[in-house]
């Protein structure tokens, strides 16, 4: 029994792994979730800082991407997925909106903004001879906003007309396959992307309280993206 036990052991181990070959594809689809920069974004008013800042809440979406391996180390990536929506959350740690218009804005969402993050990269896989496959990467990103919008709070306080750019960045990675079979892995990623944008706006008077003009912040997001995947090789 103990011959038999080694026996199957050690052909478990002789096994072969399947590696990577040029032309391999593997299509993956999972959660992604997008964690911006917790910093805040100071606003300014007509150019002048104020004690008003900003920040941007996570989301999770479906994400979606396709590699194409040119041999068994080298492969790039395609990173897509369905839109990305985060409440943007205005911080008035001085009261200023409560003592101005009645409203406390003090951590309430002012806005919705929606984005989609698409990104090409390089990978590197390292020859470990085992279904374990971690890698390494860097890429490209292009970040396209749209969908921009205060919520009805803020509208009421004269914020309106809410502008973000997009933005070009780069984008650098972490992650491993875990092969289940020849066809069939489980794929957990972690990367940086560096999203920056700027936000414009007009904050009108609608209350006679003397604050108003054209308003604007730097919003870094640069998030950490997190995934977690099924992916299948043709």
């Amino acid at each position: 029994m103990k011959h038999s036990i080694l026996a199957i052991a050690l052909l478990s181990l002789s096994l072969p792994t399947l590696a990577n070959q040029a032309g391999d594809i593997i299509v993956r689809g999972g959660a992604t979730m997008v964690s911006p920069d917790s910093g805040s974004a100071g606003v300014a008013l007509d150019g002048t800082l104020t004690p008003l800042s900003l920040t941007v809440d996570d989301n999770t979406q479906l994400g979606l991407n396709l590699v194409y391996f040119f041999d068994s180390n080298w492969a790039i990536e395609l990173l897509a997925a369905t839109p990305f929506t985060h409440d943007v959350k205005l911080q008035d740690p001085d009261g200023v909106t409560s003592s101005l218009y009645g409203i406390d804005l003090n951590g309430a969402n002012l806005a919705e903004v929606t984005h989609l993050p698409p990104t090409l990269s390089a990978l590197y896989y390292f020859d470990t001879g085992t279904a374990f496959k971690p890698y390494i990467g860097a890429g490209i990103n292009y970040t396209i906003i749209f969908d921009e919008k205060f919520t009805s709070t803020p509208k009421a306080a004269g914020f309106s007309d809410l502008e973000l750019d997009n933005s070009f960045g780069l984008s650098l990675q972490v992650g491993m396959d875990y092969e289940l079979d020849e066809n069939w892995s489980l794929n957990i990623s972690a990367r940086y992307i560096n999203i920056e944008t700027d936000a414009k706006f007009d904050l009108a008077d609608p209350l006679n309280v003397g604050l108003s003009g054209k308003g604007s912040a730097a919003v870094d997001i640069n998030p950490m993206v997190y995934s977690v995947m099924l992916g299948y090789k043709f």
